[in-house]
């Protein structure tokens, strides 16, 4: 099985890669510098001869996607289309990831994989759009949410906590923002068992288990880095306005997984003890 995965430059295309290598498996690695999305031609000769495409490619850049939102739906909807058309036409897998910014935010129980979408940001309508365009063009999707991603290979919330913490003697985190901290290791483990299992296309939750406000995962953090988690003082969204509004409740449901017989990643506070080190310690 040849896998080819794309966005392999980021957090989690690194980790997804390095497993599969790891495990001796056919994969090529696509970056922006490989392949652009958006040209329909680069992509068809992108997914040629592969029988897996996973796609890590997004337009992140939350708040500036509010000021440009037809760059960022160039990447997340028509750039999913164009990867979506490519797979049909090769009869290769689809994996593409989304995000919990599709959701509104304001439930109080985790939402459901079928649940209805409601973005409430730029980011997360192109993210949305391009929910419905690897629907409409896959076949064989294979649809996976995550949320709250941590990782050993780029910027995220755990380092840039601990640094703070250690440079100011104190941080101030929200605490009424709830989600699921995720390990990339754990989301690229989950991506390879859902495709050896041959799942049936459809939405899959790739989060960790249980849930968690910002503050309650920093204080955590800075315990691990070896700094006093006192030091981490509970705040509000509203001291932190910013251009894009951040979803209050982030925390996703795993039922399809568990009717696929494929077991949900493990609580998050147990996989951040095992990631804590690999994290932070990361040049």
């Amino acid at each position: 099985m040849r896998w080819l995965v794309v966005g392999a430059a980021g957090m989690l295309g690194r980790d997804l890669v390095a497993a599969l290598e790891s495990d001796g498996r056919s994969v090529t690695a696509m970056g922006r510098a490989q392949v652009d999305l958006t040209d329909p031609r680069q992509t068809l000769e992108a997914v040629a001869d592969h029988d897996v495409v996973v796609n890590c490619a997004a337009y992140t850049a939350v708040d500036a996607a509010q000021a440009d939102e037809a760059a960022a739906f160039a990447v997340n909807a028509i750039g999913v289309a164009n990867l979506g058309r490519a797979t049909r036409r090769f009869g290769a897998r689809l994996v593409h990831l989304s995000t919990d910014y599709v959701f509104d935010g304001t439930a109080t129980a985790p939402y459901a994989e079928d649940a209805a979408l409601a973005p409430r940001s730029a980011y997360g309508r192109t993210k949305a759009a391009g929910e419905w365009a690897a629907a409409a063009e896959a076949p064989d999707l294979l649809l996976l949410r995550t949320a709250w991603l941590y990782g050993a290979h780029g910027a995220c919330f755990p380092r840039t906590i601990a640094r703070l913490a250690r440079e100011r003697g104190g941080v101030d985190v929200v605490d009424d923002q709830r989600g699921q901290p995720t390990w990339t290791v754990d989301v690229a483990d989950l991506i390879i068992r859902l495709v050896d299992a041959g799942v049936a296309p459809g939405t899959y939750h790739a989060t960790s288990s249980g849930d968690a406000s910002w503050f309650e995962f920093a204080r955590d953090v800075v315990e691990a880095a070896g700094l006093d988690p006192g030091t981490v003082r509970p705040t509000t969204s509203e001291a932190f306005v910013r251009a894009a509004p951040r979803p209050a409740w982030s925390v996703l449901g795993h039922g399809t997984l568990r009717a696929a017989g494929v077991e949900p990643i493990g609580p998050w506070r147990e996989r951040w003890a095992l990631a804590a080190s690999r994290v932070l310690d990361a040049r």
